[in-house]
């Protein structure tokens, strides 16, 4: 997806975070500081569809809003049109898909992709159980983002290695990540 991103007049549709940070350098009023572009790649690179607020003073912010539009025309266009409907009467708001039917939209090709679980360990100087934090990082051929949780996670759940009574978090939390690389497993290297 990409990003709108505005500060009172100055706005832009950055496409990817290089366009992005480029600029937010040209916003004056600006400090960008490397713990920002962290938290607005974070923001970039999740599921969350909802705006995202920077602030930049006491009471001033730099707008993040998530768009499927490809130009910044595009994007005004739209607004456009969706404030003359609301102006008129014949605003019907779209519904507003789910996490998790965005990632069962068919996208088959291969995923890189990361998942951190509560695994069930024995500790040994107690012959105790407990809960670890555990990451565990794959690249795979999925049909689906969701195609590709579901299969780590039966993955897991079938290795002798992995206790029974370890949980696995949503395919919607934030210790679920995955990144299409394409056709080919190797799709980041030249052909």
């Amino acid at each position: 997806m990409n990003l709108y991103i505005r500060y009172f007049e100055q706005d832009t549709l950055a496409t990817n975070m290089e366009e992005a940070v480029a600029f937010l350098q040209t916003v004056r009023d600006l400090k960008l500081t490397e713990e920002a572009i962290n938290r607005i790649t974070l923001y970039h690179n999740s599921n969350n569809l909802y705006p995202y607020r920077l602030k930049v003073g006491y009471t001033n912010y730099v707008l993040f809003l998530k768009t499927e539009a490809s130009t910044l025309e595009e994007f005004k266009r739209m607004e456009q049109i969706r404030n003359e409907q609301k102006a008129n009467g014949t605003f019907v708001p779209e519904k507003k898909r789910s996490i998790l039917e965005i990632m069962a939209d068919p996208k088959p090709g291969w995923y890189e992709a990361s998942l951190t679980f509560k695994r069930v360990v024995q500790v040994r100087e107690t012959n105790k159980f407990q809960y670890r934090d555990t990451r565990f990082r794959v690249k795979l051929k999925a049909e689906s983002p969701m195609d590709c949780y579901e299969r780590i996670v039966n993955h897991l759940r079938n290795r002798q290695d992995v206790d029974s009574r370890s949980q696995f978090p949503s395919a919607k939390s934030p210790n679920f990540e995955y990144k299409f690389i394409g056709e080919s497993p190797n799709a980041d290297e030249p052909t």
